[in-house]
């Protein structure tokens, strides 16, 4: 039996079909009832757990041979790293009580960073605690993912401007369509000598991309010309206060200057890569209506 925590998400939801068509058992762990339908729909059990009470989720794992787990970002929580923190034992606190055979965690890229470096760092937590329980264990650490360009996608087809916090915008940096990293996370699961410690696996897109690449992709599907420019650091914090907590904001107003710095938001010296298949332009186009 393979338990998938946060079956109904992109990552998730990408796994459970992967696995599906294997033909081995999975159970899709949701928080709400209501998303279940379409894992119903590829044959998976459900089960509802809230990551954040560990008995449900005890009982939700307690019999699978592997398990999936994902820690939920909570942008709009007045302390994103506290309601991380809690999250973070809550699963391992379940993990414990049911020890499955095998945990895959999704990460982040940046996680084996020390210094403060914003969302990294609270999946730094996350790893260094799951290292406490005594099985075998697979970080899955994604890149930043290529459908996050979406929310701006309205704003640039009206102005034929993307800003972005990427500076500068020709610089390229890893990123990934989110249900790559569930396909990867599948191919990990499915293996039939996956390794017995721990092992850390990277995903990220088929190439490294920029803002510029992002806006030319754009200009593609809108048909119109679209334009990446470097939002001022200045203007960060308010830009970002429009859509996210203050607590969030501090957060990617460090991760964006460890993007922007260099060397610090990627593959871990010596660190495995596995690479998706979907372009970017690919990832972008569900989110431009069809002209």
């Amino acid at each position: 039996m393979y338990a998938i925590v946060g079956a109904a998400g992109k990552v998730g939801y990408s796994t459970s079909v992967k696995l599906r068509e294997a033909g081995v058992p999975v159970r899709a762990i949701l928080r709400d009832a209501a998303k279940a339908s379409r894992l119903n729909a590829i044959g998976c059990e459900i089960a509802i757990a809230d990551v954040q009470d560990p008995a449900a989720l005890g009982r939700a794992i307690a019999g699978a041979d592997t398990v999936q787990i994902i820690l939920p970002t909570p942008p709009q929580a007045e302390d994103i790293v506290g309601e991380m923190r809690r999250s973070i034992e809550s699963l391992a606190g379940a993990l414990e009580v049911a020890r499955p055979d095998r945990v895959l965690a999704i990460s982040d890229y940046g996680a084996h960073i020390r210094e403060d470096i914003g969302m990294p760092g609270a999946f730094r937590l996350f790893e260094v605690r799951l290292r406490r329980l005594e099985v075998p264990r697979i970080f899955l650490r994604s890149a930043e993912h290529m459908e996050g360009w979406g929310a701006l996608v309205p704003a640039a087809a009206a102005t034929g401007v993307l800003p972005s916090l990427h500076h500068p915008v020709e610089k390229a940096f890893p990123t990934v369509s989110a249900p790559d990293v569930g396909l990867i996370a599948a191919s990990l699961l499915l293996r039939p000598d996956g390794e017995a410690g721990e092992e850390i696996i990277h995903a990220e897109g088929p190439r490294r991309y920029s803002a510029a690449d992002v806006a030319d992709a754009l200009s593609q599907l809108l048909g119109r010309t679209v334009t990446a420019q470097a939002l001022p650091r200045a203007q960060w914090r308010e830009s970002l206060g429009r859509a996210v907590s203050a607590s969030t904001v501090e957060l990617l107003v460090k991760l964006y200057d460890a993007h922007n710095k260099g060397g610090l938001i990627d593959v871990e010296p010596g660190g495995k890569v596995r690479y998706g298949a979907t372009a970017l332009i690919d990832a972008l186009r569900r989110f431009v209506p069809p002209r």
